[in-house]
This record gives structure tokens, sequence and C-alpha cells, in this order.
């Protein structure tokens, strides 16, 4: 069989240390013949006690090493952190989080290249953990593969007062809790980014038709293991390297059924930094291009009042693409060797109300689009499929606050008025550090029944936010962006159909405010973060360390 890059490790090439390499790998207990012969795996898991997103993860790579071994491969796995959102929200852990994508990229390329392995399967669930493998297995250009650990199930589908997963459904605080409670392992239902990122494995065409929205229960997923574990072994033999899937029509592919179902705003942070590794440049501006022409197809809370589950029942990912067989390029390929013509072809649709026919949308336009104006001049995002439509055009007099924290305290103090627009700033990549999510400062605003406020930020959002939550401003405050020139007073328009931004300022006026401005200086902690301030790119550019 064929082993392109593990054979280095075999050849007698080096006199004793030749003999050394195969010592070592005596010592694990395998047939060195048989390694000597086999292609190498690395199996790349994001398994972790901390979070229901991956804790399930064990048996599920025990299942991809099954069909490694069933195939006449060798697979060798290693793990990678896999930080969950959910637990750093509104405290310091969350400037640790999207830095660690590139961590994550990091550690996989170097391992795999250091350890000569001759090809690569990813095993990961959640938001940026994904993101940070696909960015690996794009620098590699290995036959590579991934499989999703899938979505959770919510604890309201218990109980007998369910009538959809969108907290706005229910009255009761409790009941409100119910629909954020996981009540099993997998990432959270809702399409935050953790299920925005393992649909667009199947977009983007790295992972196997059909298995990624399979619940991280279903039986069906450990069946769909085994098959990655055997297709990996084949890719090898097929020289089908990650360069056959990830192109530029792919990554637009990614881009549209990110629009149709409703994704996660962090789409515009992630795809962009996947292009990067491909050596391709996608401005924020392909979004409202292609918004244009895709609407939102899914009502997948916390656009509508479906979970992943019903998405999962409904035909998957397959029949989102199917509903787009006329956008998307369809000569694509997928990992499992078929165009995407191919797999539309064999797929059909089983419930209509889940997923919509693109002539009957749930909404005309895609989830996702960028705003420019004097406040953005490089671009924001916002998720306008989860903003009322009486809220898409808005006019209203800034609040200025420093950090999050500050907002959430005045929030807390019932200080915020009806009408104001909330500017959060210094939370970008540079000023954050790390660009935390701004989710408990929406949530906040959420509880306290302000319906008519909005909020801007140089931070980010949650998949899961709603409402007229302006992110990703750029530039950042930290790089004296005019969002660090607002004050408090300031008349702000946001005009969402315009795709505007924008303050009620001069360009003369802005600059003279800037010329007494200084950075807003935050502790940084001695290590990594230091090093990431000084090379990450702006959110328009994905957010990457260069």
């Amino acid at each position: 069989m064929k082993k392109p890059k593990s054979q280095d490790i075999f050849r007698m090439t080096d006199g004793p240390m030749s003999l050394v390499r195969r010592t070592i790998c005596m010592g694990t207990g395998m047939d060195i013949e048989e390694l000597s012969e086999k292609p190498m795996i690395a199996v790349a898991n994001s398994l972790t006690d901390i979070n229901p997103g991956h804790n399930h993860l064990r048996t599920i790579a025990d299942r991809v090493k099954e069909g490694v071994h069933a195939a006449g491969g060798i697979p060798f796995e290693f793990n990678v952190p896999a930080p969950c959102d959910g637990l750093t929200e509104g405290n310091e852990g969350m400037r640790y989080v999207l830095a660690q994508r590139d961590l994550i990229a990091d550690m996989i390329e170097t391992h795999v290249r250091s350890m000569r392995f001759d090809a690569l399967v990813m095993i990961a669930s959640c938001d940026k953990i994904i993101p940070g493998m696909i960015m690996a297995a794009a620098r590699l250009n290995l036959p590579s593969i991934f499989l999703t650990g899938g979505p959770n199930v919510v604890q309201m589908r218990f109980d007998p007062k369910m009538k959809g997963i969108g907290h706005e459904a229910y009255d009761d605080i409790f009941d409100k809790l119910k629909v954020i409670t996981c009540a099993s392992s997998g990432s959270c239902e809702v399409m935050g980014t953790a299920n925005t990122f393992q649909s667009l494995t199947e977009a983007l065409g790295l992972s196997l038709p059909g298995s990624a929205s399979v619940p991280a229960f279903h039986a069906e997923k450990l069946r769909f293991a085994r098959k990655v574990g055997m297709r990996i072994v084949s890719m090898i033999e097929e020289d089908f390297s990650v360069d056959k899937v990830l192109t530029q029509k792919s990554i637009e592919n990614a881009v549209m059924v990110d629009l149709a179902i409703g994704g996660s705003t962090n789409a515009a942070l992630h795809i962009p930094a996947i292009a990067h590794q491909l050596g391709i440049d996608l401005s924020l501006d392909i979004f409202n291009n292609f918004s244009e022409k895709i609407p939102t197809l899914c009502g997948i809370s916390p656009n509508g009042p479906y979970g992943l589950q019903d998405l999962f029942i409904a035909g998957g990912i397959p029949a989102v693409m199917k509903m787009l067989a006329d956008d998307l390029h369809l000569d694509a390929l997928n990992v499992c060797g078929k165009t995407l013509k191919d797999i539309v072809d064999e797929t059909t649709v089983l419930d209509s109300e889940v997923i919509h026919d693109k002539r009957e949308p749930y909404l005309p336009e895609g989830g996702t689009v960028a705003l420019y104006g004097n406040l953005a001049p490089d671009g924001a995002v916002v998720k306008q499929s989860a903003v009322a439509q009486d809220m898409r055009v808005f006019r209203g007099r800034a609040r200025v606050f420093e950090s999050e924290a500050d907002c959430i305290a005045a929030i807390n103090a019932n200080d915020i008025t009806e009408g104001e627009v909330l500017i959060i700033r210094n939370e970008g990549p540079k000023g954050g550090p790390g660009m935390p999510e701004m989710l408990a400062a929406t949530m906040a605003l959420s509880l306290t029944g302000k319906n008519r406020v909005a909020l801007i930020t140089d931070g980010r959002f949650s998949g899961g936010t709603q409402g007229p939550c302006i992110g990703h401003v750029s530039p950042e405050a930290y790089d004296g962006g005019p969002i660090a020139a607002v004050q408090d007073g300031d008349e702000i328009t946001i005009d969402i159909p315009g795709r505007r931004v924008y303050v009620k300022l001069t360009e003369k006026e802005i600059k003279n405010r800037l010329k007494a401005w200084k950075p807003y200086e935050r502790e940084i902690p001695t290590g990594f973060m230091q090093r990431y301030v000084k090379y990450v790119s702006s959110a328009a550019r994905g957010a990457v360390i260069e």
C-alpha cells in the first residue's frame, strides 16, 4: 500500500538512526513489519471532559480507528484543545477562545508534518476547533476528511410544553432555560457557530454526504465514523488530497450554504481565514453579493422555531444544497469521490417546512450581510435573519462603553434607555485582545425586555445572538478606527437593507477627535496573547495570525 510520507520513517538510509526509529515504533506494541508496509493515519480528536460538545468523541474516534484498520491502515490518535464559548461568556476566558483557532491549526500542522503521517482524519463539534482543523488541512494538503461530533438535544424537547427551541416562544424563565440546557452530548442545538461549521464541512466537501447533521447520540454517527476510517485509506491510494476538494468553488459553496441556513456571523471570520490558507483573498463583499440571490431557507433558531434535530430529519445539508442546486458549483468534489451534482441528485427534501424551496423561502435574503460606512470603512457584519423587520433600519443616540463589562453593568443597573445605540469598543482582535463575543451583553438586554436597543462593537457575537447587533467593526478601536471617535449622544444610523452603518459626523470631525485619541490598553498576561496582539490581522481579513 502507498505510504507517501511515513515511508521516510522506515527507510534504512541513515545507518543507526534508521534502527532507532524502528525500535521506538516497536515500543508502541506495533508490529514493525506491518507498520512499515501500511499507511499511517493521523486522527486529530478534540475530545475533552469539560464540555458536552466534545466529551463523547472517544467512542466516535474508536470507531474511526476500527474503519482505518479494516481498510488496511494504521491509525494514531492525538488531541487538541476544545474551548467552549459558553463556559467563557462574560469572563476573561472568552479573550482566549478565538486565538485558539490558530493555535489548533498550528498544532495539527506541525504535529502531522513532524510525525510524517500519510493522511488526516479530523474530529470536532464546536466553534473554533472546526475551522482551526480545516485551516491545518489546507496547509498540509494531504488526503483529509472531517467527521463532525454532531448536535445535541435540548431539554425542552422532553417537556410537554415544547413549541420550538427558541427562547422567545416561552414566557417562563425556567422554560427559557430549558431551550438552552444541553440534555445530551453534542454541540448546542441552535444554528450557532458550532452547527454552522459542522454544516459547512459538508458544503466544503470535507465530510461524507449526510454526516454533518447526524445527532451526536444517533447510531448513524457511529456508522459514518467507520466509513470515514475506511474512506481515508482509499483516499491515500487514490492520491485524493485536500486541494481537490478545497477550492475557490467550494469556498463559494460554503458561503452560499451559510446564507441559506442562517449561519453564524462568525462565518465571516472563519471562511476568510480558511480561504487565506489557500491563498484566496476573500472580501466581506462576498456575503452581500451572494445574499442578494441566496435566501434564507431554514428557520433554525435563532432565526426560527426549529433545531438541528429537525434539520437532520428533513434531510440535512444535502437537502439544503439540493434546494440551491441552480446556484452552487455542482462540479465541486466531495471527499467521497462524487461531485456535488451526484450528491444532490441522490437527495430528497423530507420536510419543506424546515428546508424551504428557494421559490418560497423562509426569508427573502441570506442570513449574514456586511455593512459599510464611516463607522466601519473596512466593514462590519450582522445576522439580518435574526433581526426583526422594524429594526432593520434604526437610528439612535450613541451610548459608548469601553468594554463589555461596563455595558453589562449599565444594563444590570437598568441604566439603558430604549432607542439608544450601545457602542462597545476595545474588544477587537487586538484591543480585546482576542475579539471576545458579546453574548453576555445581548442576553442581559433580552432578559430586561429592551427590544428597541441596538448594539455595535468591534468585538463579535455568538451565532445564537438575536436583534440589531453589529459586530466585527473594522478597523477596530485599538487601531484608531472611527469607532474610537464616537462619543455619547452622537447620532448613529443602521441601515441593513442599504448595507450601511454610520455616525453623523464629517470626516474632518472624526479626524479631529482621533488626534487626541490614545489606544485603550489592557493588561495582557505574559505569554501567547502578547504575541497574538502583535501578529493578528483585522476581523475583516479573518483575524488570522500573519
